[in-house]
């Protein structure tokens, strides 16, 4: 009998899924509540794959092997309380491609902010290094699509806490925990426990042949880490002291310090600025020198790498104020790094959907530089009750267009316009890519 596996949620993690079981000899069946995008409609056709949107047939359900399910389908929800009930094996999109991946090195990383850049330039390291590497997970293409249409030696995987909810024995060869700050806790009943807890399942099958980086500034990894049984090898990175071994700044200087040979380079020279993006680098570089490749290469490539789309990406100037594209920032931590490394007067462009957030993290640094926040979401009431002290003017528009032309009527020559909106896209927005790409067509119509 084939083995009957089916997929919930037709997203990019989703399809992946179902072209590699099908590919795999598993019967595959695709059921998603809502409307599947065409594009994925043609693939599933194309494939030969039966699906179903906007319902779920509960007989088909129930009556599968196994369930890959989608990120986004919360445990609390109808459907999955169904599955539970009936004990079917649930397993994530990564935990399905990590199966068929035997053999092959995985870098995997997580934390609440700083995964993309991480995940990015780790696979820039190790693409330079002349690596057969692919670049995996939330981050473009999902890793099961790519280990069924073009499987690499090496995986560079972001993951989210959603998708390590669902491994069970997903090992990573290295695993990143950047850092961990509130964010989703709606999907883990509040408890900020519970949250951290699954941010650590990253490393619960690794044995002493792998590797686990974190953060050791992070109070929430560092107050966990002594619950935890880690069997691996740790490897911390700090920008507080001097290390034995481990990513560390001393006098200006990066240092990864992992064996003999260790590799330092000014932090004058690093492509990504800003006091976060250290920790990502020395992430990144502690990856790449467990993993064999040499401290040249990896200095040259912390040093000659090009920053994300959507993430603090320099759009152009206009009348001498410059607009910046921070669209990625979908929680308050995020918006704190991109506060924190302006140097100008900041007209903030936010707002969005609020996934309960706590915006008194960056009250002292909107007080220091934020001199007008342009709201934009079809309810910023969060946003004005929280913030509306700390800043001299407070607008409210509700298309990019509107927060754009309010913005620079603003803002003064030598100011920046940044749109870092601590917030989900999808009341006005397909996704933060659609209101980033909005943003710097608005910008450029000036």
């Amino acid at each position: 009998m084939a083995h009957k596996l089916i997929i919930l949620g037709a997203g990019e993690s989703g399809i992946g899924a179902a072209l590699l079981g099908k590919q795999q000899g598993y019967e595959v069946f695709v059921s998603d509540g809502s409307p599947i995008k065409d594009i994925y409609k043609q693939e599933l056709a194309v494939n030969q794959i039966p699906f179903e949107e906007g319902h779920h047939s509960w007989d088909i359900i129930l009556g599968a092997d196994e369930i890959v399910k989608s990120p986004g389908i919360p445990e609390k929800s109808e459907l999955m309380k169904k599955v539970r009930e009936k004990g079917v094996s649930v397993i994530s999109e990564i935990e399905l491609a990590y199966r068929f991946s035997t053999g092959k090195k995985i870098i995997a990383i997580t934390g609440s902010n700083g995964k993309s850049t991480t995940t990015a330039l780790t696979y820039h390291l190790f693409k330079n290094a002349g690596y057969d590497v692919a670049m995996v997970g939330n981050i473009g293409v999902s890793y099961a699509r790519q280990v069924a249409t073009a499987p690499a030696e090496y995986y560079v995987i972001e993951v989210s806490s959603f998708q390590l909810d669902d491994i069970k024995e997903f090992k990573p060869n290295v695993a990143i925990l950047l850092n961990i700050t509130p964010d989703h806790l709606d999907r883990y009943e509040y408890k900020m426990e519970n949250y951290v807890k699954s941010k650590f399942r990253i490393v619960m099958n690794q044995t002493q042949d792998d590797t686990f980086v974190y953060c050791e500034d992070d109070p929430e990894i560092m107050q966990h880490l002594p619950q935890q049984p880690i069997n691996s090898t740790s490897i911390p990175f700090t920008i507080m002291k001097r290390l034995k071994a481990g990513g560390y700044v001393d006098n200006d200087q990066l240092h990864i310090k992992v064996d003999e040979d260790p590799v330092i380079v000014s932090i004058y020279d690093l492509a990504l600025k800003g006091k976060h993006n250290l920790y990502n680098s020395m992430a990144a570089g502690i990856a790449g020198k467990t993993m064999g490749i040499r401290k040249e290469k990896i200095r040259e490539s912390l040093t000659s790498f090009k920053s994300l789309e959507h993430r603090m990406e320099y759009v152009t100037t206009v009348k001498g104020v410059d607009f910046i594209n921070d669209s990625k920032a979908t929680n308050v931590n995020s918006v704190w790094f991109a506060l924190e490394s302006m140097e100008k007067p900041i007209v903030l462009i936010m707002g969005g959907v609020d996934k309960g957030n706590d915006y008194s993290a960056i009250r002292p640094l909107v007080q220091e530089k934020v001199k007008a926040i342009v709201c934009l979401g079809v309810d910023n009431k969060p946003i004005e009750e929280a913030l509306r002290n700390d800043t001299p003017v407070m607008v409210n528009t509700t298309s990019m267009k509107e927060a754009v032309t309010t913005a620079l009527k603003l803002a003064a020559k030598g100011d920046v316009v940044l749109l870092s909106p601590a917030c989900a896209s999808f009341d006005l927005f397909k996704n933060y890519e659609d209101r980033g790409r909005q943003f710097k067509d608005a910008v450029r119509e000036l």
